[in-house]
């Protein structure tokens, strides 16, 4: 029986062993998804030849079995005249002191493992690290809760909430991955680790309930069983207060490990808690979603994230509109952009098709190689967060020629000075697995920010362009003002940051949804105060 080798259960705490955590940052782009697929093609191929090796090798001890059974059964029980025949005597003793032996201790099979262990070992350093397993299970969760989806449909490769007792469709693939009971394990067990019970006892019940319908037969692949997912799942029952399950749950591990000596000693806790206090209802699991340090306007950006863009704001308000754009600016003249007012406070405005595909790929076939986890402002220094899950990568105008062309356009789009240091080079971001930026200001709000670092004040505007599109989610929600935008590839979406005084604006806090399905690609140009001083003036009114 197969045993989790880093769990260790007490009555009163269960404690994981600590690993250390690579630094894998897959997961946080797409696109270093997509290339780990051409190293699981290369695996395929290494695994291909050794089941080759491996076949050829058993052939030729099947032969060796079928030539010796052949002889036991065809001479051997003949004539006993056929042993004197010396030639049939010589075989016999030549075959039994020396073919066995070949048989039985070949290094044949040895060698095969070896190739495909050191097959393997070349393409390591382009594996998925710990860290990147556990950030796409954080994915996973993560799209479990902003979008509501019910694990339960999840497990089946489908994308599905509960609205009024009946499961509604999200988005419906185009093909349906279903997940395997070690698969929820994974998702369970990562979870479990964060002492964030809510979510662990979701999965380990699909991961149990799957086990258990594969009658709990362990497979090479797999690093879990149906052991493990019931004994993190009771003591995660237990954490939550749902001590009757946990002793049920315990129970059932007992009839597979009847020995186990602190299962049975949780089993007797768990009773005489129960003679003590009443169990929980079967309605009321005392599950509670973990509370956010981060977000405290959780409920606002979820709901946002979830309408995906579908309010329909210009019904409501009149003042907002759709036109054909020039800015007064005799390049836009034959050509304006389609401008769609989005809000008026803060001021957001949406440019259709302001890119095209050919420049979409450009920006980010240039942007591969300088991708590297996205930051956030820590004090006065950038840091990686759980809150921001992409890549980013920065473009000079000398990157490539569509670089140049796109900071000319938005130029004549504001009438703003968008030459380094007044703009920052162009932002490229790619999104990773569940993907997000939670409610953040793009202006600094600190004397601190690395955003004074270029030494022309803070960031007056946004310029945002969508670089792809995306199946599902991927919004972007501003918060305060209580809308989103779908995702709209070769759109750009332009606001203030600042007031004309100079202040913050508040009703700019903003996030980008989880990417639910597909792989969203953004591009920002961050523009600043200086050099705009004749460009975009200070109002009379400093109040303004």
């Amino acid at each position: 029986m197969k045993y989790s080798t880093c769990v260790c259960f007490s009555w009163s705490l269960l404690t994981v062993a600590v690993i250390p955590v690579s630094l894998g940052e897959m997961y946080t782009s797409l696109l270093n998804v997509k290339q780990a697929i051409s190293v699981e093609r290369k695996l395929i191929d290494y695994l291909k030849t050794y089941i080759d090796h491996e076949s050829e090798r058993l052939e030729d001890v099947k032969r060796f079995y079928a030539k010796v059974s052949d002889l036991h059964t065809e001479l051997y029980k003949g004539p006993a005249t056929a042993m004197a025949n010396p030639l049939v005597a010589f075989t016999l003793i030549k075959r039994l002191h020396s073919e066995w032996l070949n048989v039985v201790h070949s290094n044949e099979a040895q060698e095969n493992t070896q190739a495909l262990r050191s097959s393997y070992e070349k393409e390591e350093t382009d594996l998925p690290k710990l860290e990147d397993l556990q950030g796409a299970a954080q994915g996973l969760m993560r799209l479990q809760d902003v979008y509501v989806l019910q694990v339960a449909s999840l497990v089946r490769g489908l994308f599905q909430r509960v609205t009024e007792g009946h499961p509604i469709d999200i988005y419906r693939p185009a093909v349906s991955v279903p997940l395997s009971g070690d698969d929820c394990f994974l998702v369970g067990k990562v979870a479990y680790e964060q002492q964030d019970y809510y979510h662990s006892v979701q999965w380990l019940e699909e991961s149990v309930r799957l086990f258990r319908g594969a009658g709990g037969e362990w497979i090479p692949e797999n690093a879990g069983t149906l052991e493990d997912a019931l004994d993190h799942l009771a003591f995660s029952h237990f954490k939550t207060g749902n001590i009757s399950y946990a002793l049920s749950i315990s129970q059932e591990l007992l009839h597979h490990d009847p020995m186990n000596g602190r299962v049975l000693q949780n089993v007797e806790k768990y009773e005489r808690l129960l003679v003590r206090s009443p169990p929980l209802s079967i309605t009321d699991h005392g599950l509670k979603r973990p509370t956010s340090n981060n977000l405290r306007t959780r409920d606002t950006y979820e709901t946002l994230c979830q309408t995906q863009g579908s309010q329909q704001m210009h019904f409501k308000n009149p003042r907002l509109f759709c036109d054909f754009f020039t800015n007064g600016n005799p390049g836009l003249l034959l050509l304006p952009v389609r401008r769609e007012v989005l809000s008026l406070q803060p001021y957001v405005v949406l440019y259709h098709n302001f890119i095209t595909d050919t420049e979409a790929e450009d920006i980010k076939i240039t942007a591969h190689a300088g991708l590297r986890r996205s930051v956030v402002a820590a004090g006065e220094k950038q840091a990686t967060a759980e809150y921001r899950i992409s890549k980013s990568a920065w473009l000079k105008d000398s990157a490539h020629s569509t670089v140049g062309k796109l900071d000319q356009k938005i130029s004549m789009l504001t009438g703003l000075n968008v030459k380094h240091p007044y703009g920052e080079y162009l932002q490229v971001v790619n999104y990773g697995i569940g993907g997000h930026y939670e409610p953040h200001f793009d202006h600094a709000t600190s004397p601190s920010s690395p955003v004074f670092k270029l030494k022309t004040g803070n960031r007056v505007a946004t310029f945002m362009i969508y670089l792809s599109s995306v199946e599902a989610g991927g919004s972007t929600a501003f918060i305060y003002a209580n809308f989103s935008i779908p995702v709209m590839k070769k759109a750009a979406i332009f606001w203030w940051n600042l007031h004309r005084n100079g202040q913050g604006n508040e009703d700019t806090l903003h996030a980008g949804c989880p990417v639910l399905i597909g792989d969203k690609w953004v591009a920002n140009k961050w523009i600043h105060e200086h050099g705009q001083e004749f460009l975009h003036r200070c109002s009379l009114n400093p109040e303004e």
